[in-house]
């Protein structure tokens, strides 16, 4: 890992024309960096000045005054990094942003890498792995849910669980090896069957942790959701009124989409990453052809599948085979184009695919609330307790619970098949560390770097 000794400095705001711009330095050298660059306008020593301090002058580079800026000067540990730490807040002009960061570097620190101020956290003990997972979810997050689920997390939500599992196993790890050493003082004797339920409620634990991730994911990512459908149903248009612009062509051709449009659209607590594909029919077009096998390819991919039927037009076998295709899927129909005159005759037909069926007209905007409705109880079960429930929003954290999982599960087999004690230490410590992964206790430096490099440079 990168040495923690050096002073680091970035730019912490976007690199855009703003109000205010913030140049962030951290490390020992900080303040005495400060110094070399600031002049305030009341004649003071910065670097006596104490902690969580704000102080007004200019950043002067030799006798040119390159900006008036605001100083915040925090003193270790009590800072984000738990190392000195200072804040140069200048006018937002990305010249002048760059200005002071190119002094700021002349004058004693190097540019941090990605993430590195979170690392320097993580690293010295401020938060746990999962908290800084959680920062990048914060910043990233789109939705209520993506923004709740960050903050619950980085409050050590996981943290709180995982270290809660750990503990009760070290327990009986310790208690295993110290009879394993002094036989004669510690007593075995039964000990398997104390040990069976302590092992298959921390494994059920993790496994309820586990049942959490894709719900984790989709609170992140987004709902994959797939509109299908014949040509000229009304897929484009629905893509049209939930993103509130005019994105796909729209006509009265059948057939006028012929590739994959994607979008993303937030939703207030929900994110949908929709994707409008070619109408579903059987077609000679070459070019057409190769839209709907698309369609149908994209369609097993998803979370959601959104299934439109023109009520306008009676059902034919094209409609009957995307029936087919999201039998026992996540799914929604929408019976569109009510304001026409009716012709399908969907009684019966739909109550075999086990989803909800919604009456929509979307020119009309009539139906598209109940269709929000629909995929916030479909995937989430209404209303989240972000105070109650905690969240897996990761592939690396859902990893290192099923790893622990598995050996949780060797673990209870070995004492079922009454085994030796060493038995039980050997996986039992393997969940331990495994458990220990997602909170950072034990991690390799090169997935820390890997870890660390998705964040933005001056986090």
């Amino acid at each position: 890992m990168i040495s923690t000794t050096e002073t680091i400095a970035a730019i912490s705001t976007a690199m855009t024309n703003s109000g205010i711009g913030i140049v962030r330095i951290s490390g020992d050298e900080a303040v005495s960096i400060i110094k070399k660059i600031f002049r305030p306008f009341k004649e003071k020593d910065i670097e006596e000045a104490g902690t969580f301090t704000v102080h007004y002058g200019s950043i002067v580079d030799g006798e040119t005054v390159l900006d008036e800026v605001l100083v915040l000067i925090m003193r270790a540990p009590h800072t984000y990094t738990r190392e000195d730490t200072v804040e140069i807040d200048c006018h937002g002009g990305i010249f002048v942003i760059r200005k002071i960061l190119e002094l700021v570097l002349r004058s004693g620190a190097r540019p941090a890498e990605p993430g590195e101020f979170t690392k320097r956290a993580f690293l010295n003990g401020r938060i746990d792995l999962s908290q800084a997972e959680a920062v990048i979810d914060l910043i990233n997050a789109e939705n209520d849910y993506a923004l709740k689920s960050a903050v619950t997390q980085l409050k050590g939500s996981v943290s709180a669980r995982i270290r809660d599992l750990r503990s009760t196993l070290l327990e009986k790890i310790a208690y295993i090896e110290a009879a394993l050493d002094d036989p004669e003082h510690i007593e075995m004797e039964g000990f398997g069957e104390e040990l069976l339920p302590v092992v298959e409620d921390s494994r059920r634990q993790i496994e309820e942790l586990i049942e959490t991730a894709d719900n984790g994911r989709i609170m992140k990512e987004g709902i994959k959701t797939v509109i299908v459908g014949k040509p000229n149903v009304g897929k484009s248009s629905l893509l049209n009124a939930l993103l509130g612009f005019n994105r796909a062509i729209v006509t009265d051709i059948a057939g006028t989409t012929r590739d994959t449009l994607e979008e993303s659209i937030s939703l207030g607590d929900i994110s949908l990453n929709i994707i409008d594909t070619a109408g579903i029919r059987d077609t000679e077009d070459v070019i057409e052809k190769i839209g709907v096998d698309k369609a149908r390819e994209v369609a097993m991919d998803a979370d959601l599948i959104v299934f439109l039927l023109d009520s306008s037009k009676p059902l034919d076998e094209d409609d009957r085979q995307i029936m087919e295709m999201i039998k026992g899927r996540k799914a929604i129909v929408l019976i569109n184009k009510t304001d026409l005159p009716r012709q399908a005759d969907t009684e019966g037909l739909l109550e075999g695919l086990g989803c909800p069926v919604i009456e929509t007209s979307i020119t009309e905007n009539v139906g598209i609330d109940e269709f929000v409705k629909a995929v916030k109880e479909m995937f989430y079960n209404g209303e989240i307790d972000f105070n109650n429930q905690v969240f897996i929003t990761n592939a690396r954290q859902k990893a290192a619970l099923y790893s622990a999982s598995e050996s949780l599960k060797r673990t209870a087999d070995s004492i079922e098949n009454e085994l030796s004690e060493d038995f039980y230490t050997i996986d039992m410590m393997d969940a331990y560390e495994s458990l220990g992964q997602v909170i950072g206790e034990a991690i390799e430096d090169d997935l820390a770097d890997e870890i660390f490099s998705k964040f933005c440079m001056g986090k």
